[in-house]
């Protein structure tokens, strides 16, 4: 069997209707999974680096982790226009539709899953999907986090050390991430109702860390959905993506009924 841990993920580019350019990172090969990273992050260190690809390549998936606008190796414009509502959905449906993916599943982490929760919410159909690090405030009142990131960015080297706000600056200086960009990418979130959410009828996986609350309830997340079903896993919000009872969590729910 191949060893993905030792695999370099294949990195292609796309540009979408308004001119910008988004890369991609492809691993493994058989059934289509579309991996979404979370904010300030991007595909390599939400997915490649802690070895949560490869679990997933392991098992027999198609791995395809875009790098969201203003974020990893795509474009990270500072125009105003560049970052309209929705804007992150819409360019992965976009991505979507530009390799074909038909049946397909889907997996957001944070960020991530907030964009995949506002594909379904748009239409999109994938064959199953995880919300993991995500609870049902994360979704239904964006303003806090949007607030809460905005004070991180516009107040970098003031926050008091070892607080939330100092490990997530300490956080995109890791990323190599562009502040302004990403401030802008706050504008584009949009609150999913929960009418809305009540009506993804299809099996979705809410998996989160025990003691992560940045995003609300996972488990009143989970609830609501109609085929919702919380997975909990060891750590936080920053941790849980390092241990790999998170990869363990993706295939076993992925692969469950299959």
């Amino acid at each position: 069997m191949e060893d993905f841990r030792k695999a370099n993920a294949v990195t292609s580019f796309i540009k979408v209707a308004d001119g910008t350019r988004l890369a991609w990172r492809e691993m493994g090969t058989g059934r289509p999974l579309l991996l979404i990273h979370g904010y300030i992050s991007d595909a390599a260190t939400n997915w490649v680096t802690y070895g949560t690809a490869a679990q997933l390549a392991a098992a027999g998936y198609r791995c395809i982790m875009p790098d969201l606008r203003a974020h990893g190796a795509s474009d990270k414009p500072h125009a105003a226009s560049a970052y309209p509502q929705d804007v992150l959905a819409d360019d992965q449906c976009a991505l979507v539709d530009h390799l074909g993916l038909i049946d397909f599943d889907l997996v957001g982490y944070s960020l991530g899953a907030r964009t995949a929760a506002r594909m379904l919410a748009k239409g999109l159909r994938p064959g199953k999907a995880i919300l993991s690090g995500m609870g049902l405030e994360g979704l239904t009142n964006t303003g806090h986090r949007r607030a809460h990131f905005r004070n991180i960015l516009r107040n970098i080297g003031h926050h008091a050390k070892g607080s939330p706000e100092w490990m997530a600056e300490a956080f995109l200086k890791t990323t190599g991430g562009d502040p302004v960009a990403l401030d802008m990418i706050l504008d584009t979130f949009v609150d999913t109702p929960r009418e809305a959410l009540a009506e993804l009828d299809l099996p979705i996986g809410v998996v989160c860390g025990v003691d992560d609350q940045d995003n609300g309830s996972a488990a009143a997340l989970a609830a609501l959905l109609p085929q919702g079903e919380l997975i909990s896993i060891p750590g936080n919000h920053m941790s849980a993506v390092t241990k790999p009872d998170f990869g363990q969590a993706l295939v076993g729910y992925l692969q469950k009924g299959r």
